[in-house]
């Protein structure tokens, strides 16, 4: 019996309420937050951690060197050589790197795919056209962008590797959120597909108004200022979005749909009173064009998961995702 006790696991506990040790769990309590539920710190292994730490920094050192770069150009820009295009192309980065910030942490924290995907496509994206602008350039301009260039191309691979393999990783979150209920785990996923695209659509009007202010530089006063409004627009339809996505507020939720129709119409309108194809130099018009497209298909996958996410409120998602942990 000396030799068999220890396979046995020791006298029996006293408290007989305490679960088998191979029923307890092996993740700890989600964190609540008003984004939804993360995983804490300690539950990443150390790997995702390292690329985390990794990302992040490298993030912000190229959002430093993009600062600097746009800074460069800006003075640049008001002696006689222009370089409008490459001034336009480093905001927009600008833009990307911040949100790749944003979708990168919850992405990792929240196991949450959609970001990740919207993370690797701003760096496929921001990847292309430095590329692309790299490649047209003058051999002085090119040994300007020279540094730049390098560290978006060597950094982007990476990250665009090892996000890949992050997202083939086994995704629980929508279970440890949405229980064993096939019907909560598909709204979950809805529910941050539209989160996701809620962001992603404020970046894409973000990069057009930029686009089209650079584009035009004897825009009329009233457009600045319309264009200008136009920012604050897209910033507060974005916060009321989250929040009907969220709150499962459906008055929010055709509020944010109707928010969107004075953008695309005021969009529409610039570009119709764009004097096209005025100079030799296409790059901006086209890169206006394909932008425009690209947000009209994000608000079209946003308001399809929208319209199928509302018939599921009130179902108890919101319940478990913010409720203490116990």
């Amino acid at each position: 019996m000396d030799e068999i006790s220890p396979l046995l696991g020791g006298p029996p506990q006293q408290d007989s309420d305490l679960p088998s040790p191979n029923l307890t769990p092996r993740h700890q309590e989600l964190i609540p937050t008003p984004c939804g539920p993360i995983k804490s710190w300690s539950e990443l292994c150390c790997l995702v951690k390292l690329y985390f730490c990794f990302t992040m920094v490298s993030l912000l050192g190229l959002l430093g060197l993009l600062g600097l770069t746009s800074f460069s150009i800006y003075k640049q820009d008001k002696g006689p050589d222009m370089s409008e295009d490459n001034f336009t192309v480093s905001l927009i980065q600008l833009v990307g790197i911040l949100f790749c910030i944003y979708y990168i942490s919850r992405g990792v924290l929240q196991e949450n795919r959609q970001e990740l995907l919207a993370f690797v496509l701003n760096v496929l994206v921001v990847m292309i056209r430095s590329l692309v602008n790299f490649s047209v350039q003058t051999s002085k301009e090119k040994a300007e962008l020279l540094v730049r260039f390098a560290c978006i191309m060597c950094l982007g691979a990476v990250h665009v590797f090892c996000t890949m393999l992050l997202i083939r990783r086994p995704n629980m979150m929508a279970f440890r959120v949405g229980g064993a209920l096939e019907s909560l785990q598909e709204q979950y996923f809805l529910l941050n597909l539209c989160f996701s695209m809620v962001t992603f659509d404020l970046q894409a009007q973000l990069c057009l108004c930029i686009l089209f202010t650079t584009l035009d530089s004897a825009m009329s006063a009233s457009n600045s200022i319309i264009l200008g409004c136009g920012v604050v627009w897209a910033c507060l339809a974005a916060a009321v979005g989250a929040v009907a996505v969220l709150k499962e507020a459906r008055v929010l939720v055709w509020v944010f749909m109707l928010q969107n129709v004075p953008q695309v119409a005021f969009f529409i309108y610039l570009m119709v009173t764009r004097k096209w194809l005025s100079d030799d130099d296409y790059t901006l018009e086209a890169a206006a064009v394909t932008g425009a497209v690209i947000s009209l298909l994000i608000k079209v996958v946003l308001f399809w998961g929208l319209i199928r996410l509302v018939h599921s409120f009130g179902q108890g998602l919101r319940e478990r995702m913010f409720s203490s942990s116990k």
